[in-house]
């Protein structure tokens, strides 16, 4: 493989088009074997070069793949993890693939597994501002007040919670919308206000919904739910 400039590898690579390269370069987001690169002009060597993007490798161009899996209770979303079952047990592939985001392991629900640096960077990255959609049931009633406290934001973690879109569903069960991830973040907010988690489901990221896919199972996704994904953030 020929010597390319740094933001035509990126480009060629799916991560972002080539003036969206050049921004990160420009940003200092791009390094070259561990040295952060502000050239525009800079060529790299694809095959022996290694190139990140926010800490991430970014590797040439391959087979594509895109994977939805409804995550069971007791794996944990991880590549490796001695002594654990993990997400990648699930899913027979040939290729690397990685978990897009997490689900802790008493978790369970919709999971994006894929080889696409491109997609990985741009739903774990907060500035994109995506949706994910759960369904919680806790061991005790959830009063209105709690219920407006998760949605109009509170403290976790040092800091505050961004509002989420929250809708009862049972005495003791509720659907929130966040557009951010911290760790065990509903876990936490509902331990703030005195109860507790006793199942959590992730059923929507983005505009891709678990729907009826079986526990344990999963499907690729289709081309246009690719294309709606791959679309975020393409205004920034």
């Amino acid at each position: 493989m020929a010597w390319m400039r740094l933001q035509r590898y990126l480009a060629e690579a799916g991560l972002c088009s080539r003036r969206r390269g050049e921004r990160w370069i420009r940003e200092g987001r791009v390094r070259v074997n561990g040295e952060v690169v502000r050239l525009q002009g800079r060529k790299v060597d694809p095959e022996h070069d290694v190139v990140e993007v926010d800490g991430e490798r970014v590797a040439p161009r391959q087979e594509r793949i895109y994977i939805a899996l409804h995550k069971p209770a007791g794996y944990v979303t991880s590549c490796r993890h001695p002594g654990k079952r993990i997400v990648l047990d699930l899913v027979p592939c040939r290729q690397r693939i990685y978990p897009v985001g997490r689900l802790d392991k008493d978790s369970t629900g919709l999971l994006l597994l894929t080889n696409d640096g491109r997609l990985h960077l741009r739903l774990s990255h907060p500035s994109f501002d995506h949706e994910k959609e759960y369904e919680v049931e806790t061991v005790r009633p959830v009063s209105e007040n709690a219920l407006r406290r998760m949605a109009a934001g509170m403290p976790i973690l040092g800091t505050r919670t961004r509002p989420a879109e929250v809708t009862r569903l049972g005495e003791r069960a509720f659907r929130i919308v966040l557009r951010e991830g911290r760790n065990r973040q509903i876990r936490r907010m509902v331990k703030s206000l005195g109860n507790e988690v006793v199942s959590l489901k992730r059923i929507r990221i983005a505009s891709i919904r678990l729907g009826d896919l079986p526990e344990g199972a999963w499907r690729p996704l289709s081309p246009q739910e690719v294309r709606s994904l791959l679309a975020l953030g393409d205004e920034g």
